[in-house]
């Protein structure tokens, strides 16, 4: 690749991870600041994403290739995954609910790939038992520890988006395919909003919000990510994603003012370092 090359991927890369962190900032923050609930921060969400998305694959320059078929189970994990991640942020910090995400999303995909007979080598194993580690100290019970329901959910959101990415592998567009993905999780946003009808509230900041973690944060930001995948090695792209939980932890220090306990700052050492292990050792099998 030339300089300018090199600088243009740079750049759309670190816009990439700051959009997706974003995402956690977003959501942590109006639902701490209850703006709007769960339920239609999701819909919301779905629904900005798949307009931006549809907005961008009707442009001129966009490339489409045949009439897709629907693959609902793709779009029911993502649609398990906003929700999960949206009801998960009431209690979760933007830090810790970006590390579990990010923890369980790689360690399903991983877990998948052993089970696929992809080979894991002795630092493999020894880089996925450091992540679990990490992982199980992080929510284990004490007086730092996570909340529990906010936990479990974000662990949910993390396995259906490791399911959804590798629905995604092997598409032949994968820009076209989340568009419709994201088009046919919105009737399922719906649904939601129904059903916790009781919980509605939102106020014109709430719905700003949730518009701009769908539609700038999660539509554009794939549009981004595409884009910079084309000039970025499969590991190299595992390994930048490294720095989502750690940008969303900042920013909710700065952003939120949120706190970084010992405990945090441990659990990320080992889950990053140890998945990081696991990627780099993948690249060399």
């Amino acid at each position: 690749m030339s300089h300018a090359v090199d600088i243009k991927t740079l750049s759309l890369t670190a816009l990439t991870m700051t959009a997706f962190a974003a995402n956690s900032l977003l959501c942590r923050l109006a639902l701490g600041e209850q703006a709007i609930d769960a339920a239609s921060f999701t819909m919301v969400r779905l629904t900005s994403g798949a307009l931006m998305l549809w907005l961008i694959m009707h442009l001129p320059s966009t490339t489409q290739s045949q009439p897709l078929k629907s693959d609902w189970l793709a779009a029911l994990m993502l649609f398990i995954y906003a929700a999960t991640f949206s009801f998960a942020y009431i209690t979760l910090s933007a830090g810790t609910g970006a590390l579990i995400l990010f923890g369980a999303v790689q360690l399903t995909m991983f877990f998948f790939g052993l089970r696929s007979g992809e080979p894991f080598s002795g630092l493999s194993w020894l880089g996925l038992t450091v992540a679990l580690t990490g992982l199980v100290y992080l929510v284990s019970p004490g007086v730092t520890a996570p909340e529990p329901t906010g936990t479990i959910l974000m662990v949910i959101a993390g396995i259906s988006w490791g399911i959804y990415s590798l629905r995604g592998r092997g598409v032949s567009n994968p820009l076209q395919s989340t568009a419709h993905n994201f088009l046919l999780a919105v009737p399922l946003g719906l649904l939601l909003s129904i059903m916790f009808i009781g919980n509605l509230h939102f106020n014109t900041r709430g719905l700003a919000i949730a518009i701009t973690s769908g539609a700038i944060a999660s539509g554009l930001g794939y549009v981004i990510w595409y884009a910079a995948l084309r000039e970025l090695k499969a590991t190299t792209a595992a390994t930048v994603q490294l720095s989502v939980p750690v940008i969303a932890a900042f920013g909710g220090v700065f952003l939120l003012s949120e706190a970084i306990t010992l405990r945090l700052l441990i659990a990320s050492a080992a889950i990053l370092g140890g998945i990081a292990i696991v990627v780099t050792q993948r690249s060399t099998t």
